[in-house]
């Protein structure tokens, strides 16, 4: 069990919740309110991502991102339709096999060195369309940022859109980490999704100072009605919704959403830096968003385990390649960096 109180690098999701929400959630536990959305809070909620992701953007609170994922793939799929994303995708990797068991679609997986899909990289699964013997590719989904913490431009978004239309699919954001993108790229969360031609955005809370909830956007009419009963039978509907709607409107007003993103990505950054020049040391990806990836020896590896305060101050992502992923969060503070960066050392020597 992690200590009390120990900030480590393994994840984002160890982070508590930012205080701005925590009172968001107090206020909205005054008395009571609507249920399954019919309340105040809920319709603040969904003007801030009209704000952010445009007028004709349609936000569904959601309480995490597998679910949220598992509704959009529901919405935009017919069971013998497939999803084209990249082989290190969270849909393909950590959502233990739910696009499949409950969506019922296949995921067409493809390798990538970055965590990035191309118009190139993805025309190469599409085949035997129209073949009634052949899963039909109808859904291209990236992660913005992605899995490995680099992130896609606009202009990369832009491209995607563009064929994912030439070929009749539609384009998914997974956006767990999209304020980090955002962030990082020193850009809009509309310019990364509706206005690059983005069709449905699962949106992420929990890792950017949320307590839970995640959210799906729906952007523009590509795909009609009837997200309310996805959701609602893919039991993502929350009865007391404004619990969940008053912490995704906070996060939304006054760019709380962008301050933790920016400080998470500073810190990764300034961890980079700190522990670029050790020897031993490889960062394995760019830094773009709140994660950095480095290989080191094995032994060092265990020391820095075994030095570290909690049971899990970090994930060892590829132990084939002795490659460890350490992830920086909103309440990450210099010093903790620099405590880390100098735990590195010691444990290489």
């Amino acid at each position: 069990m992690t200590e009390p109180g120990a900030r480590g690098f393994a994840s984002d999701n160890f982070a508590g919740a930012h205080p701005s929400v925590m009172k968001a959630i107090a206020a909205a536990n005054e008395g009571h309110a609507g249920a399954y959305g019919a309340d105040p809070w809920t319709a603040a909620c969904e003007e801030r991502f009209r704000e952010h992701f445009g007028p004709a953007s349609r936000a569904f609170p959601v309480f995490n991102g597998t679910g949220a994922n598992v509704v959009c793939l529901r919405a935009g799929l017919r069971p013998f339709e497939a999803v084209i994303c990249a082989a290190s995708a969270h849909l393909a990797v950590d959502e233990c096999g739910a696009p499949e068991a409950l969506a019922g679609v296949k995921l067409l997986t493809v390798p990538t060195d970055d965590g990035k899909l191309t118009p190139e990289l993805a025309d190469r699964t599409i085949e035997r369309v129209g073949d009634q013997h052949a899963v039909q590719p109808r859904l291209l989904s990236i992660s913005n940022a992605t899995e490995l913490g680099t992130v896609y431009a606009v202009s990369e978004t832009r491209a995607l859109a563009d064929f994912a239309r030439s070929r009749g699919l539609l384009l998914h954001v997974d956006g767990a980490r999209l304020a980090n993108a955002a962030a990082g790229l020193d850009t809009s969360l509309g310019s990364l999704t509706s206005d690059a031609g983005v069709d449905l955005v699962s949106f992420g809370g929990t890792k950017n100072g949320l307590l839970f909830g995640e959210a799906v956007v729906v952007l523009g009419d590509s795909l009609g009605g009837g997200l309310e009963f996805v959701r609602k039978q893919s039991m993502q509907l929350a009865s007391k919704t404004r619990f969940l709607s008053a912490q995704l409107a906070v996060l939304l007003e006054d760019e709380l959403w962008l301050r933790n993103a920016r400080h998470a990505n500073a810190m990764a950054r300034r961890l980079a830096d700190a522990v670029g020049p050790i020897e031993g040391v490889e960062l394995t990806q760019a830094v773009e968003a709140n994660a950095v990836f480095a290989t080191l020896p094995r032994p060092a590896i265990e020391r820095l385990l075994e030095a570290l305060p909690g049971e899990l101050p970090f994930y060892v992502w590829d132990e084939r390649r002795d490659e460890v992923r350490w992830m920086c969060s909103w309440d990450t503070t210099s010093d903790d960096v620099d405590r880390f960066a100098e735990a590195v050392a010691a444990a290489g020597r």
